[in-house]
């Protein structure tokens, strides 16, 4: 333990000192850590599970990012309090990547976000409460290349393709996945939309098709995604999830949100998300305060879900009949070097 934590604090020293000589050259960085504790209640079927209970440190981030020039950019982002596994460190890092950026392209190499759309999925996991079966079990960050188009519009459209390793590479390190995302902007409407083919097994792809869209209205954005998987070999729209959000900003200082969710996989077993059998929905709402004037560099949150159905997981599904949960929290950011 003590050669952990000596190794942590000389990696932060050392990151430090660089991007503080980075910082003499470069007035584009950005380095800072941002943390959350919990408070949480979790009971399904009346009992309580006292192993989710308590007081919980949720999330701790280091966070570097900023630009070497006018054509080269970097992005780090890494999850203290993440359980190592086969990857050791880098299991901990979610990003890790250089982008290099001519004209109206861009090209990024190393561990990235799989591009999949949806606005629940590209939620950052320190921004996260609660949400669909779906969301729980998408490894989403990996290593791997993506080339960008941005069509330089007023709706700043863009097409992102991507080669990276399958979210699923826990059954065969070599699987890939390949993703074709479009995103834009028209207003009143925000677009996150995908077309992905992950290995599940050598040689064999399940197929998502997500839509995410934003609808932006005044005070009010309410977030609607679908998404479908499908096995390659026998394609069918049984296997979906659906994820609403609506929010109201009441003012500069207080947030309210209202959610649901429904996961149905009825017999894909391509799918390793959401687990054949499974038709589970989930309902919750929440507050966000934050208490400086101007600033979400501290936010306080309450929330609570309730989820019912079945989930075909049986091992160890994370939404699941008479399930309740509630959060209660405080995340702050601590900006170390910004300019």
């Amino acid at each position: 333990m003590k050669r952990h934590s000596a190794i942590f604090l000389g990696f932060a020293a050392s990151l430090f000192c660089g991007s503080m000589a980075i910082a003499q050259e470069n007035d584009k960085i950005n380095l800072r850590m941002e943390a959350r504790g919990d408070f949480q209640y979790e009971n399904i079927a009346g009992n309580t599970i006292d192993g989710n209970t308590g007081f919980r440190g949720k999330q701790f981030n280091l966070r570097l990012n900023g630009n070497i020039n006018d054509s080269w950019s970097y992005a780090y982002r890494q999850r203290m309090g993440r359980p190592n596994a086969d990857e050791g460190y880098f299991n901990a890092v979610d990003h890790l990547n250089l982008t290099y950026t001519t004209g109206a392209w861009s090209f990024t190499g190393g561990k990235q976000t799989v591009a999949v759309g949806g606005y629940e999925y590209d939620r950052a996991p320190i921004d996260f409460y609660f949400g669909s079966e779906y969301w729980y079990n998408m490894a989403c960050y990996q290593w791997g290349v993506n080339a960008k188009y941005n069509f330089g519009n007023e709706s700043n459209d863009a097409l992102t393709l991507q080669v990276v390793q399958s979210s699923f590479r826990d059954v065969n390190p070599s699987m890939l996945s390949y993703n074709l995302m479009w995103t834009g902007s028209y207003g009143w409407l925000d677009i996150l939309h995908s077309v992905n083919m992950l290995e599940y097994r050598p040689g064999k792809f399940v197929n998502f098709i997500a839509l995410g869209h934003q609808f932006n209205m005044g005070d009010f954005k309410l977030q609607l995604d679908w998404m479908n998987r499908a096995d390659m070999d026998d394609f069918g729209f049984d296997d979906f999830s659906v994820m609403a959000d609506l929010s109201w900003s009441a003012s500069k200082k207080l947030n309210v949100f209202a959610k649901a969710s429904c996961d149905v996989n009825k017999d894909n077993g391509a799918d390793l998300c959401v687990l054949p059998g499974t038709e589970v929905s989930r309902v919750g709402a929440g507050v966000e305060y934050f208490p400086i004037k101007d600033s979400r560099d501290i936010r306080f949150h309450g929330t609570y879900s309730y989820a019912w159905g079945k989930n075909g997981n049986l091992a160890g599904g994370t939404v699941r009949d008479n399930h309740s949960f509630v959060s209660l929290g405080v995340t702050w950011v601590m900006n170390i070097l910004k300019r």
